[in-house]
């Protein structure tokens, strides 16, 4: 639906209020999910519309969705199409090969050629950005389905060294409509002179047309001579295998959990369900202490990364158990799900399922750990009395501490 014009917004208001008024739930725009009313409330650019917006929209459908005055009228927004860097001109862009998949092809997995990354010398990466570039036109392949205007699917990759044959370093996979990658200022990821990018899962699915696309991979790094502070936990949370979503019934129940094995600041949460998920939750229990951090909806035409603003990332003692909950809706109220008569299962399709938080968290010695609740203190000028979603023992100060 074009906005460009008024008449073009008045044919779509009810619309629009309708959009806007979910909020958090599957075909809410803006696409933002995170639910407002349980666990952290603050996230690095968060796009949603507050109370008063919504409420402001809908006042003024209900009035007839008048024009205004055109002297107020601001100047038109101009548009980039060529699917520009969200996170900033990169200062490196890799691109993988080009990849034909015509009309009417079945799915196809499999693996892609070694690309050799075009640095000088070991860098830091402070966040990277993947996107796809192809030949569909931008009303997209007239296909009504889930990444319609796209053919790469998901690509699980990662980088290597010796023309792509060395250890493999682990990445965040690419998946249609995800956010970029914006790591912890204090938790750069290294990426080694002469690395390739490497993958073993990558994933075709036509769009209804015969359509040639790459991946373009953005690297924006941390200025030279840079050194990290933490390094990230590869801690994997969520079950695929044991996926049982009965037909035509929706609130369907997964649930997951792990044990922190050191200390750990959870840096973002990302949920990963395929097109029968509509919500997840992420809970830390500690001790008797059990406690909601995040809770967000999910549209799998939108999958979002939900980055906790670095005064409100959650610090975990070690011992700390996460458990996540997905929810899922397998009926026809979810227009995701091409026939909600089927049982469904696990798989790597679109109409099969995944259960996994795919969110970045680092791990701590006790004393970096300590030191971070300290300065969590200091710069929230917490007192005795006040509650911090995350950190249970943030209010718990050391004798002559801080």
């Amino acid at each position: 639906m074009s906005l460009e014009r008024y008449e073009d917004a008045r044919r779509y208001a009810r619309r629009i209020a309708s959009r806007t008024e979910i909020r958090d739930r599957m075909g809410a725009m803006p696409p933002w999910y995170a639910e407002k009313d349980i666990g952290i409330q603050h996230y690095k650019n968060d796009p949603s519309l507050t109370d008063a917006e919504i409420a402001m929209i809908a006042q003024w459908v209900e009035e007839g969705a008048p024009e205004g005055d055109v002297a107020d009228l601001p100047p038109a927004l101009e548009f980039d199409d060529s699917g520009a860097w969200t996170l900033g001109e990169p200062d490196v862009v890799v691109t993988t090969e080009e990849f034909l998949v015509r009309a009417e092809e079945p799915d196809w997995w499999g693996d892609i050629s070694p690309v050799l990354i075009p640095i000088e010398e070991d860098r830091y990466v402070k966040s990277v950005e993947i996107r796809e570039i192809n030949d569909v036109p931008s009303e997209g392949s007239g296909r009504e389905t889930v990444g319609g205007r796209f053919v790469i699917h998901h690509m699980v990759w990662g980088t290597r060294n010796e023309e792509g044959r060395g250890v493999r370093q682990t990445w965040p996979v690419h998946e249609v409509g995800r956010n970029g990658d914006l790591f912890d200022q204090e938790a750069g990821r290294l990426l080694t002179k002469g690395s390739y990018i490497v993958s073993e899962s990558t994933h075709l699915h036509s769009n209804g047309r015969d359509t040639r696309a790459r991946l373009q991979f953005g690297f924006t790094f941390h200025p030279k001579g840079y050194e990290p502070k933490y390094r990230e936990s590869l801690l994997g949370l969520g079950n695929g295998s044991d996926i049982d979503i009965r037909a035509g019934e929706k609130d369907q129940e997964l649930h997951a959990y792990t044990v922190l094995q050191s200390p750990t600041k959870i840096v973002s949460f990302e949920p990963h369900l395929h097109a029968p998920g509509d919500r997840m939750c992420l809970e830390a229990i500690w001790g008797f202490n059990v406690e909601t951090l995040s809770c967000v909806g999910y549209d799998h035409n939108w999958v979002r990364t939900y980055a906790f603003e670095d005064d409100h990332q959650p610090l975990l003692p070690a011992g700390t158990v996460l458990h996540i909950t997905g929810y899922m809706n397998n009926t026809e109220e979810n227009f995701n799900i091409p026939d909600t008569r089927n049982w469904q299962g696990s798989g790597n399709r679109s109409v099969a399922n995944m259960f996994i938080d795919l969110g970045m968290r680092l791990s701590m010695t006790q004393e970096q750990f300590e030191e971070e609740m300290a300065l969590r203190r200091e710069r929230l000028d917490l007192g005795p009395n006040d509650h911090v979603i995350g950190c249970p023992l943030c209010l718990v100060i050391p004798e002559g501490g801080r």
